[in-house]
């Protein structure tokens, strides 16, 4: 419970802010349809439109966790 004072512990949050930006990476890729509005290449008899946007589940899950891991707290 020991805190900084309030001026001086704002300055390190600041800096992670830039890190949120990555989110917006796979929310864009997934609902900008014309990226995906296709049928080919396919994949194991799927068309792009469906394995690429499962692929875009892993690769949030992974920016998720990269943002998470960047931006949480040190102990």
């Amino acid at each position: 419970m020991d805190r900084e004072p309030s001026g001086q512990d704002d300055a390190p949050k600041k800096e992670k802010w830039g890190w949120y930006l990555l989110l917006l990476v796979p929310f864009v890729a997934s609902l900008w349809v014309p990226f995906y509005n296709k049928l080919t290449p396919e994949l194991g008899g799927f068309p792009f439109f469906y394995w690429y946007l499962f692929l875009w589940i892993a690769i949030g899950a992974l920016i998720t966790a990269v943002v998470y891991f960047a931006t949480r707290e040190p102990r």
